[in-house]
């Protein structure tokens, strides 16, 4: 079975792939873990994220933002002691930061994914990539993504980061043309 070139043997990053990554996401608590997991993932592989994601979920409230918004510093120590997670203050703090700006955009738009969905007119954009390195790292639309919620007050959201959430939610179509799920996921 063809898979993306990026994809390891480890079932768990197949199994992600395969049901996860690029399948359009509009429910507003699993966008959030989205984001807030790719910002964890800056500097690292997605893979050793996903390694970490069940330990996350229970570190963080299965990412509920309403909790999370009211985090303290006592649950900021906690954190940074738990070894299922990356330990990172910066990092956690902006899940912190995120919970809160992510409030007021879903309150803004009714959801979150109202926003979130605005930036493709609320369908995926079909790319059609032959190879791994013709897929870009960022687009104008990702750079427009990350501006508006820098500007929200958003933290570790660069263009970067933005462009792999937009490919894991499914806003663009990255599998490759020779990928099993190529055309699966853009329903």
């Amino acid at each position: 079975m063809n898979r993306c070139g990026w994809v390891n043997e480890d079932p768990l990053y197949i199994d992600y792939h395969d049901q996860e990554w690029g399948v359009p996401v509009h429910d507003d608590r699993l966008l959030f873990e989205y984001l807030i997991l790719e910002g964890a993932q800056a500097g690292l592989s997605w893979y050793t994220i996903l390694k970490k994601r069940e330990n996350y979920r229970v570190a963080f409230d299965h990412f509920e933002p309403e909790i999370i918004a009211f985090y303290d510093d006592k649950k900021i120590e906690e954190l940074l002691s738990n070894e299922g997670i990356v330990r990172n203050r910066l990092k956690i703090q902006s899940a912190i930061t995120n919970a809160r700006a992510y409030l007021k955009i879903a309150d803004e738009f009714d959801s979150f994914s109202n926003y979130i969905w605005s930036f493709v007119d609320g369908k995926p954009i079909q790319n059609h990539f032959e190879n791994l390195k013709d897929v870009p790292a960022t687009t104008d639309i990702s750079d427009k993504l990350s501006k508006d919620l820098k500007k929200r007050g958003f933290k570790f959201i660069g263009s970067t980061i933005c462009y792999a959430f937009m490919q894991a939610v499914g806003m663009v179509n990255d599998h490759l043309v020779t990928c099993h799920c190529y055309n699966g996921h853009s329903q």
